[in-house]
């Protein structure tokens, strides 16, 4: 074989390379497996759709109509995603976030005269399914995968998700009885005291179901929005379910208080007064569920050395150089 015929045959399989490896879909066997373990930290804000709070009308079950802006929480979430299909991931997370409702922020009559109110701190962890249904991805043909990230790259996912979950909740509700002083007013755990007259547990299930979309902001990060909406299997988060109990039922001031701090007079005459004992408390036939909208920072932890491993994935082979004195 002439020297030149050797010359053409060597370079031949590095221009079948370059060409393959131009724009190439990350949703191919060679390139989405180097995205297939990841870590994720997020931030974001919460609303709880329950008995308390909410907007102008009586309230509507599961519905965005019913959120109440000035009892919005905050949450803090840490996951670890594993993507094992071109099309599907699974993540297992931990968030801590707040919830709180209101009923003076309610315009409306009846549910602003019941003022009720709690908030609580909750533990959630989550398994949850991911089905990629979109995507945009593409590499950029060059292999400088240490500096900055190229306009030629496109890293954008679309996604939904649902799975299962399990929450710690602890409910707490603010004792303002006007008839002591501003020095005893102070927020008090709601479960231990039983302002229904039932005992529930700490704990619940949940379900939860969202969208999302990320996109990339460098080699090895990715920034995303998630909205998701999260379905509960306990009615008494916000401690509200049932109906009124008799105040002399209870055998401290505070509980009887916070079972029924309502500011309607009682009845008189032919006026109805809502909130006597075995009156509607709150609705037993919903359960809670709340909504989270999380800002997601996720960072590729697949290889240590990324650059490396997409050459031997799909890149430029390192080939031994022709030697002119070998045979």
């Amino acid at each position: 074989m002439s020297l030149r015929k050797f010359a053409l045959f060597s370079f031949l399989p590095l221009l079948v390379t370059n060409i393959r490896a131009q724009h190439t879909n990350f949703n191919s066997q060679k390139n989405w497996s180097l995205h297939k373990k990841e870590l994720q930290f997020g931030f974001g804000g919460t609303q709880f759709n329950g008995d308390l709070g909410g907007a102008s009308s009586v309230g509507k079950d599961y519905s965005l109509k019913d959120i109440d802006w000035q009892s919005t929480g905050f949450a803090g979430w840490l996951g670890y995603r594993q993507r094992f299909h071109p099309y599907f991931a699974t993540t297992t997370s931990l968030c801590i976030f707040n919830l709180k409702g209101n009923d003076a922020y309610s315009e409306e009559q009846i549910r602003k005269a019941r003022n009720l109110n709690f908030r609580s701190f909750n533990i959630e962890i989550q398994q949850r399914i991911e089905f990629i249904f979109a995507t945009v991805e593409k590499f950029s043909p060059t292999y400088n995968l240490s500096g900055s990230y190229p306009k030629k790259n496109r890293s954008e996912q679309y996604y939904v998700f649902t799975g299962i979950g399990l929450i710690y909740f602890n409910n707490q509700g603010y004792y303002n009885d006007p008839s002591v002083g501003a020095e005893n007013h102070k927020w008090v755990n709601l479960r231990p005291i039983q302002t229904e007259g039932k005992s529930y547990l700490p704990v619940t299930l949940t379900i939860p179901a969202g969208i999302g979309f990320r996109f990339g902001i460098s080699k090895m990060w990715r920034l995303g929005i998630e909205l998701s909406y999260v379905k509960t299997f306990s009615d008494y988060i916000d401690d509200v379910s049932t109906v009124y109990q008799n105040p002399e039922s209870f055998n401290n001031p505070v509980a009887s208080y916070l079972s029924n701090p309502s500011d309607l007079p009682t009845n008189q005459g032919n006026e109805l007064n809502w909130f006597d004992e075995g009156f509607q408390r709150g609705d037993s036939k919903q359960k809670d569920a709340y909504y989270h909208f999380n800002l997601i920072f996720t960072k590729n932890i697949t290889y240590k050395d990324y650059g490396r491993q997409r050459k031997k994935k799909g890149g430029i082979q390192p080939r031994i150089p022709y030697n002119s004195k070998g045979s």
